[in-house]
């Protein structure tokens, strides 16, 4: 699901920089369903709310320690969005600038190195970037949210955290400080989480049901309203649309409806899962470099550079992402400490051992000298 949602974005990004004036821009109105990168976006940050609190959910709402969470998040998040932040940088100080307030600058690299860009402003050297600071920002608050749950329950959680951001809604939203604008949907999905170990009962549940009729009301909303306005009004979507996203989250995790869960676990879709963070990460300077740099050279503006965009950035997106998780992703994800990944260049020409007397082989020892095992990557 995060794969489709990050492909989704990327198809945003090609509407987006093609066509001026979002979101009252000059694109057909049947590419209109292209729009809504935001949601998506807020679709990430409940699954990732939802996905992180399966583990506690399962130990009674306790973690194993805010130090190792945070240090499991660090060492899952910053090494490819550091590679991505190098990539970005170079792009637009020699290809394109990513922002119509200039090239990257030092302040640039100190803040968004540090992921602080929701927090302090700087030429940014890639759009997609302002989401990694405020999930930065949520995993901070994630063991409160677990001592929430665990104290009150989940529905003093999500008042607790909804209700402020509500109160204060009459502040305008800008192009930073949305943590606290989207804390409430990442605890939609943590307090969703609990559907995971409820009864049989509970599970059984018509989630997808539940989440279609939950949706239903917004979506009417949106469509009598418009899509420009549903885009002026994003902080009350998303709250809004967050409760069915929960429950989609839930129908899925408990293998409903059927269909839907072998589509989703189909191999092409899951291997897109797999980068899918690398690919919201180094798609966008991709995106503008063909739109800008590459498109004018060969087609007319409008719908011929959408399809060209769309026939040239999308799959080399996919590729440089795959590429680009090889390197700066699954390693990561695979090994858990310096130790272990420093040691692997040097173990791949390990030679190895012989089968032991009784036939079988010796275990292959990991660098720490514990026997390796498939490693859980889900996170």
């Amino acid at each position: 699901m995060r794969g489709l949602a990050a492909l989704y974005v990327v198809l945003f990004h090609c509407w987006l920089y093609t066509f001026p004036g979002y979101p009252d821009s000059r694109a057909p109105w049947w590419l209109d369903g292209l729009m809504f990168g935001r949601l998506a976006v807020v679709f990430f940050l409940v699954l990732s709310g939802f996905s992180l609190a399966i583990s506690p959910a399962r130990h009674g709402w306790r973690s194993d320690g805010v130090a190792r969470f945070l240090r499991r998040r660090a060492w899952r998040i910053l090494p490819p969005y550091w590679a991505a932040l190098a990539m970005s940088l170079l792009v637009s100080w020699f290809v394109v600038p990513a922002s119509h307030f200039g090239p990257p600058t030092g302040k640039t690299l100190l803040v968004y190195g540090l992921l602080a860009q929701d927090t302090l402003t700087a030429p940014t050297p890639n759009g997609a970037f302002w989401s990694i600071g405020v999930e930065a920002e949520l995993y901070l608050l994630f063991p409160l949210l677990l001592f929430l749950r665990r104290r009150w329950g989940a529905a003093v959680l999500v008042a607790c955290v909804a209700l402020p951001v509500i109160v204060g809604a009459s502040h305008a939203e800008g192009a930073n400080r949305l943590a606290a604008h989207l804390a409430p949907v990442f605890a939609a999905g943590v307090a969703g989480a609990g559907i995971i170990v409820a009864s049989d009962r509970v599970r059984r549940l018509p989630w997808a049901w539940f989440a279609v009729l939950a949706a239903l009301p917004v979506l009417a909303v949106g469509l009598v309203q418009g899509s420009v306005w549903t885009v002026d009004h994003y902080f009350w979507v998303d709250l809004a649309l967050a409760p069915a996203m929960t429950m989609l989250l839930a129908a899925v995790a408990t293998g409903r409806p059927a269909l839907l869960v072998r589509l989703l676990t189909a191999r092409p879709v899951r291997g897109l899962g797999g980068f899918s963070y690398s690919l919201y990460l180094i798609h966008l300077p991709i995106v503008m470099a063909v739109v800008r740099r590459v498109a004018p050279r060969f087609v007319a503006p409008g719908l011929p550079t959408f399809w060209f965009t769309l026939v040239l950035a999308l799959p080399v997106s996919v590729l440089g992402a795959w590429l680009f998780s090889r390197v700066f992703e699954l390693p990561f994800q695979r090994n858990r400490s310096w130790t272990s990944l420093t040691a692997l260049p040097s173990a791949r020409f390990r030679p190895r051992r012989r089968a032991g007397a009784g036939g079988r082989p010796d275990a292959q020892l990991t660098a720490s000298g514990t026997p390796s095992t498939p490693c859980d990557t889900r996170c």
